[in-house]
């Protein structure tokens, strides 16, 4: 299998090497440049806006940021592994090759999210001359430029979901001052208010709902 995937004219020391090292990047990537990004941000400031500290826990949260990821991206995946992976194994396309099909999808994945902005950004960093179109750019300039996009995106929903629960921190603590209680904490008070708002709005359903749309 490693031959059929590295260099032919590279010795085995040098493709275990190889393979090795594009392991070692696979996590970067998942974690970098797929939906991950954003929903295990959004995921994590949606535990702290509810005040529960550990619940659930970073294991849980990144275990479902996986999962939604693996059914958004499984449409791409399958595309490249029809298209590149496939006709590489059979010997009809080169590794060369094979990484241009490739990276084609994943370049037209990566353009729908990114913004324009960034994209600029990158463009003169790398000193890159400007393309024709977004299937021009290099994934020097898209993977960076993708990635600052989603982290905007994911500061911005999580801004989003901070005010509800803020507002009820505001009430409780109000309250709390108002009548004398200034030996119990507010967000000790406020906890349980707002995890029963969270469930009888179903929160759950509708913050993964809204993630899962957005790269619908």
């Amino acid at each position: 299998m490693i031959p059929s995937v590295l260099p032919k004219d590279a010795g085995t020391p040098m493709q275990i090497v190889i393979l090795l090292t594009l392991l070692t990047l696979l996590p970067a990537i998942v974690m970098s440049l797929t939906p991950f990004l954003r929903i295990s941000i959004v995921l994590h400031f949606l535990r702290q806006a509810l005040g529960t500290q550990t619940a659930p826990s970073n294991q849980v949260l990144l275990g479902l940021s996986l999962f939604l990821t693996m059914a958004l991206v499984a449409p791409l995946g399958g595309q490249v592994y029809r298209e590149a992976w496939q006709p590489m194994e059979k010997g009809k396309l080169t590794p060369e090759a094979a990484w241009e099909v490739g990276t084609k999808p994943v370049k037209a994945y990566l353009a729908r999210y990114v913004r324009e902005k960034d994209v600029r950004l990158f463009l003169e960093v790398t000193h890159s001359p400007t393309p024709h179109s977004p299937a021009d750019l290099d994934l020097t300039v898209l993977a960076p430029a993708y990635i600052l996009s989603e982290m905007r995106a994911a500061f911005q929903i999580g801004a989003v979901l901070y005010l509800p629960f803020l507002l009820v921190d505001i009430i409780v603590a109000s309250v709390t001052l108002s009548i004398g209680m200034v030996q119990l904490p507010p967000v000790m008070v406020s906890a349980p208010f707002k995890i029963l708002l969270f469930v009888l709005v179903d929160g759950w359903n509708l913050t993964v709902g809204s993630l899962m749309k957005g790269f619908a």
